[in-house]
């Protein structure tokens, strides 16, 4: 409705509509903004709180499991050495352990051959990995050169862990042709046999000179200075350790099978070096556990705190309350948590509360953990630190089994946002209602101005006609 309003009589009409309708809004206006921010604030707070609850519970979940309490922590004091994991089987020990060799799989290389050489005739090459392998055949075509007789090798031998590659010397352009293996252990040596004509391909000893017969006793080292020499570059090889003393040997460097559940990983050699492999229960991840149990119900009473805290910024200030301030639901939350915590779990080996693992309350409600006392406990009474968290009757599950009423679907914090966000709904609703009315009151308003406005002009324009006619008639004199 606003527009060119007021000319007939110099009223500013769309200033007045605007005051009268602002002071119609008002009223109505900051009540829904009263209402809405109330409801926004508590919102977010119950919000907030569900959050705290929620993260605590996650807390006490990871407590209780008896996978937890079932871990066993392995070390190795020299990790440069080797590694080491246990399942939650094994059983406790300290173990000495040497390194003497390592695992290690089989290269080797052909004959040299001259630049840009290619297969005199075709035939076969027969790849072992081992001398009583039944080897994969590749195919050579005649004129085949360096570089496609390598393709054709890693092309046939992929699956059985071998590849090929060209190794030339930068001065001749000679090359040899060098397999490498992936399988470590003793006896997986490479060899290759080979068809009439491709004799330089040959690794391995063979019976009477034949090539292609079956390769017989070990593999030979390749002599880099002699260009007819074939064979292994480095040599495929078991590792060899002690436990305790107990010379051992393993086809791989991570071995499985020598101490029951327990993995070695062998990283490097030390002829004669010992160091410490030692298997115990995983003190160090339960207490971490429990550590996040005590910040988590921490961060819940803090939570709680902030949002029912009245506090004072100044004698002529009005306080800063929390969004929940006098709120009951937090009341029966706190003095739940609260009352379960101290609850005795019934134990009879001495853990029944939470004070007997060194965790105890501080004035201001939250918790504290005494390191040295749950290090001892956790070194002494391990299991009945598992019962007292752990099992239907533990101190987690009756914990968890109270919370659930606030945090779970349809559980009392979800009625509470639900009711609140059926408020704000309804403050949307009623602010649409609000709008449409004041737009019936503009434009009733407008009206009302806008006629009054006309019959001004009017009224002015009789008045000047008259005005023109009265000083036309004779003897009117014009005043200057």
């Amino acid at each position: 409705m606003a527009g060119i309003t007021g000319l007939g009589s110099n009223i500013n009409i769309d200033d007045i509509v605007k005051a009268l309708t602002d002071a119609e809004r008002a009223p109505k206006e900051n009540q829904l903004s009263r209402v809405e921010k109330a409801a926004t604030s508590k919102f977010s707070a119950v919000g907030q709180l569900k959050s705290a609850i929620s993260e605590f519970q996650t807390a006490l979940k990871d407590l209780n499991s008896s996978d937890l309490f079932s871990k066993r922590a392995a070390k190795s004091s020299n990790t440069d050495l080797a590694t080491v994991s246990a399942t939650k089987k094994a059983s406790s020990g300290t173990y000495q352990v040497t390194v003497e060799k390592l695992a290690t799989a089989s290269k080797v290389g052909t004959a040299t051959f001259a630049k840009d050489a290619t297969a005199a005739a075709a035939g076969t090459l027969t790849v072992k990995l081992g001398p009583d392998d039944r080897g994969v055949d590749v195919q050579v075509a005649a004129g085949a050169s360096l570089s496609e007789i390598r393709d054709s090798l890693n092309k046939a031998l992929k699956d059985k862990g071998i590849s090929a590659n060209i190794v030339s010397n930068p001065a001749d352009g000679s090359s040899r042709l060098v397999l490498s293996s992936d399988k470590t252990g003793a006896g997986k040596d490479i060899y290759v046999q080979a068809s009439a004509g491709l004799e330089a391909f040959r690794i391995g000893n063979f019976a009477d000179n034949d090539p292609t017969s079956s390769p017989t006793g070990a593999l030979t080292a390749l002599d880099g200075n002699n260009a007819a020499s074939s064979g292994y570059i480095s040599q495929a090889q078991d590792a060899e350790f002690t436990i305790d003393g107990l010379s051992l040997r393993s086809a791989s460097n991570t071995v499985s099978d020598a101490i029951s559940e327990v993995t070695l990983n062998l990283v490097s050699a030390e002829p004669g070096k010992k160091f410490k492999v030692t298997v115990e229960q995983d003190t160090s991840t339960v207490k971490g556990n429990i550590k996040k149990f005590v910040d988590a119900y921490n961060k819940l009473m803090g939570v709680t705190k902030t949002l029912t805290s009245v506090t004072s910024v100044g004698d002529d200030k009005a306080p800063v309350t929390g969004a929940l301030v006098g709120d009951a639901t937090v009341r029966s939350l706190v003095s739940t948590v609260r009352n379960e915590l101290v609850n005795p779990s019934g134990q009879k080996d001495g853990i029944s509360i939470l004070s007997d693992l060194g965790i105890t309350t501080q004035k201001d409600g939250t918790l504290k953990v005494e390191d040295s006392k749950l290090d001892k406990v956790l070194s002494t009474q391990y299991e009945a630190v598992a019962g007292f968290f752990t099992g239907e009757k533990g101190l987690t599950a009756r914990m968890n089994s109270k919370l659930d009423v606030y945090t779970e679907t349809g559980g009392i914090l979800a009625k509470r946002q639900d009711g609140l966000q059926d408020t704000l709904n309804s403050v949307t609703d009623q602010r649409t209602k609000l709008n449409q009315r004041i737009e019936q009151v503009q434009k009733r308003l407008y009206a009302q101005y806008n006629a009054m406005d006309s019959l001004i002009a009017n009224l002015k324009q009789t008045s000047d006609r008259m005005s023109q006619a009265l000083s036309n008639l004779p003897g009117v004199v014009k005043q200057s």
